[in-house]
């Protein structure tokens, strides 16, 4: 049996799986079906005493079983939920050490034992989910030191006043009745906008700085994101819940005009506002233990990931280069959630375009440069071919060290610009008649566009030609890198689609990205390539 640590996963590979827990205080157990937001569709998603079953799961005195072709079809996991029994005299300290497992077609799998330490009385404590088409189990042990409640309301849930329970009847209770309580902590999880979409790949992060396989790089590197988004949820839940009391206990102490001015009520206040200190105090240590942890993880990553997606100074540049499923372009941050930044990392080929906004080309020309550099660096195993588009100029210092790999000069010429979008077309298209008639075979080459200044001096048929590569650029092995201003509003209808299905890379300070998984705001730090032209040299392989 596998004893798992917090945030480690492991594939299910049987139909039937039970849960079940144990620890010193009485438990109840539940589940919550949720979608991919980590929410409930509907109150019927909540599995416990009083509403034993939803599709696939079902609650007896055992525990939790869920057949997991039964689960629902649009619910993306299963959180299976311990909390204190209502009906049992409250534990000191909270639940306690728990012990949950896992049997999957009745043999004990996995076993994960949680140490709360803040007082929670409620615990997610695995988390059963869907990687493509099949099941995975992950370690959470996200604590909540109030009770159910605010883990229920944070999935979804609706939850009213306490209901007493009826003599005789000390396990029967509804959704009602679970409230006043606080998340605390997230350690399984090391816990009009612009959502990060990620690589769309399988997971399979261990829990703590185990060897990364460089193969699997790119999802690794996601994997410890989607941590510190969920880590930063329960940060930014627990500030807004504080808050969020602190003004009702507030103006409860002054709503007797009678009572407002007197020593009772400063008392109040004050007592209000310590409690009110002592959450976000709490929130915020667990934040930055989890942060912590994960800044190690990343730091042991980065001296073993292939060059494409590490940092500049990694060694992995002085190594023999090593092909990578993905290219960074820079570090997500957020200044009031303390140090923590968390690499952003795409998937290569970008068969999904890159968009730099920007209003001015030569203020992007570092950021180019440094993805350029990657995208050299992802295959070296291939032949990579670039064709440029810089009507200003603006990248005249990048075309010495990259003249091995370019396809001809670059463009300065709007005339010029439709025969060599159009030379990329006919080869995607004679690639997509090979692919039908069953000729086939996958590109030698790694091709890289860069359409600079876009979409000032380019025809309305340039974008159309873009955007035939945008469907079928994959068949030849094409990048695609456009610089210019954002055109999702235009009145432009092919404008408009082409920059709506590109990646947007802001390079405005101040401009949110959001992370697919919880909706926490970040900062986009985007990679530059060094100024130095020995640097360069070294950065910019093309050899």
């Amino acid at each position: 049996m596998i004893q798992l640590k917090a945030g480690q996963n492991t594939v299910l590979t049987g139909d039937i799986v039970r849960f079940s827990a144990k620890a010193g205080a009485a438990l109840d157990v539940s589940a919550l079906v949720v979608a991919q937001n980590l929410r409930v569709l509907d109150t019927g998603d909540f599995v416990f005493y009083n509403q034993t079953e939803a599709a696939g799961v079902t609650l007896s005195e055992d525990g939790v079983t869920i057949r997991l072709a039964e689960v629902r079809a649009d619910a993306q996991a299963v959180l299976l939920v311990v909390s204190a029994d209502p009906a049992a005299p409250a534990a000191p300290g909270g639940l306690g050490a728990v012990t949950a497992t896992l049997a999957v077609d009745d043999i004990a799998t996995a076993e994960f034992a949680i140490n709360p330490s803040a007082g929670e009385t409620a615990l997610i404590c695995l988390e059963v989910y869907r990687r493509g088409t099949d099941w995975k189990l992950r370690a959470v042990g996200q604590g909540y030191a109030g009770g159910l409640a605010v883990l229920l309301t944070a999935h979804g849930v609706e939850v009213d006043e306490p209901a007493t329970p009826q003599s005789g009847q000390p396990g029967q209770r509804s959704a009602a009745g679970l409230r006043d309580a606080e998340p605390v902590s997230a350690p399984g999880r090391a816990s009009g906008q612009d959502t990060i979409s990620g690589p769309g790949s399988d997971d399979s992060r261990a829990g703590g700085p185990a060897p990364l396989e460089v193969a699997h790089g790119l999802e690794r590197l996601w994997m410890i994101f989607e941590d510190a988004a969920r880590s930063a949820a329960a940060l930014i839940s627990s500030r807004d819940y504080a808050m969020q009391r602190l003004d009702q206990e507030l103006s409860a102490a002054v709503s007797d005009p009678a009572t407002r001015n007197t020593s009772a009520a400063e008392d109040a206040r004050q007592s209000a506002q310590r409690r009110c200190d002592d959450l976000i105090a709490t929130a915020e240590s667990n934040h930055l233990r989890d942060s912590e942890q994960l800044m190690r993880e990343l730091a042991d990553a980065d001296r073993q990931l292939p060059p494409s997606l590490a940092t500049w100074d990694s060694p992995a540049w002085d190594r023999p280069p090593t092909p990578s499923d993905g290219i960074r372009l820079g570090e997500l941050y957020a200044i009031e959630r303390g140090p923590l930044r968390i690499p952003y990392c795409v998937p290569v080929p970008l068969t999904r375009p890159l968009w730099i906004d920007t209003e001015t080309t030569a203020a992007a020309t570092p950021i180019v440069g440094a993805v350029l550099a990657r995208l050299l660096a992802a295959d070296p195993g291939r032949r990579t071919l670039v064709d440029m588009i810089d009507l200003t100029g603006a990248f005249a210092q990048l075309v010495g060290p990259l003249t091995p790999v370019l396809n001809g000069p670059p463009i300065t010429d709007f005339g010029e610009i439709s025969a060599r979008l159009q030379a990329l077309v006919d080869a995607a298209e004679l690639a997509e008649l090979a692919y039908s008639s069953g000729n086939f075979t996958p590109p030698t080459e790694h091709r890289v566009l860069l359409a600079a200044d876009f979409p000032h001096g380019y025809q309305a048929s340039d974008a159309q030609r873009i955007a035939v590569l945008l469907m079928r650029g994959d068949l030849i092995g094409l990048s695609t890198v456009i610089v210019g201003t954002d055109e999702s509003d235009s009145s432009d209808g092919t404008l408009a689609m082409l920059s709506q299905s590109c990646r947007h890379l802001p390079t405005m300070d101040g401009t949110p990205l959001f992370d697919p998984w919880t909706g926490s705001a970040w900062q986009l730090d985007l990679d530059l390539l060094p100024r130095e032209p020995a640097r360069q040299a070294r950065f910019l392989r093309t050899s």
